[in-house]
């Protein structure tokens, strides 16, 4: 009798027990009612296809998660980097030259709506700073 090993089948280069485990703990990271709704939509943690379902399933709820957890700045950021990603070195390039411009454009037409006509002064010297320590009475006991 020829004695052949099976192949063993991986997903995400976990075993069937490693992906069911991985679903128990990140399924107790999601919100309860998320967790409702998995049970009331059928996803099982039991059976090759189920249970990569249910993997993928969670993936999208914690995704979900971290996107509503991200600031406006940090989501404007991820789009830009994701734009740059289909753009050429020189498309790039000729954006930033081009916005580089307006913004210089519209920073001269704010200076000139809005001249700052008040003059300030600042004065970094010592003496002035000693000067005022000198000039302080002791108080009194």
């Amino acid at each position: 009798m020829v004695n052949q090993k099976s192949k063993k089948r991986n997903f995400n280069g976990m075993s069937y027990h490693e992906v069911q485990r991985a679903n128990s703990n990140r399924r107790d990271k999601l919100q309860k009612e998320d967790q409702k709704w998995l049970k009331a939509n059928h996803f099982k943690n039991v059976g090759w296809v189920h249970v990569i379902s249910l993997y993928v399933k969670i993936d999208e709820f914690l995704e979900q998660y971290h996107l509503e957890e991200t600031s406006l700045d940090e989501l404007f950021l991820e789009a830009d980097r994701i734009g740059n990603k289909y753009q050429t070195d020189e498309e790039i390039e000729t954006f930033n030259q081009q916005l580089a411009k307006e913004v210089s454009e519209i920073e001269a037409e704010i200076d000139r709506q809005f001249p700052d006509t008040e003059i300030e002064v600042v004065d970094f010297s010592r003496q002035s700073a000693n000067a005022s320590r000198k000039t302080a009475k002791p108080s009194k006991r």
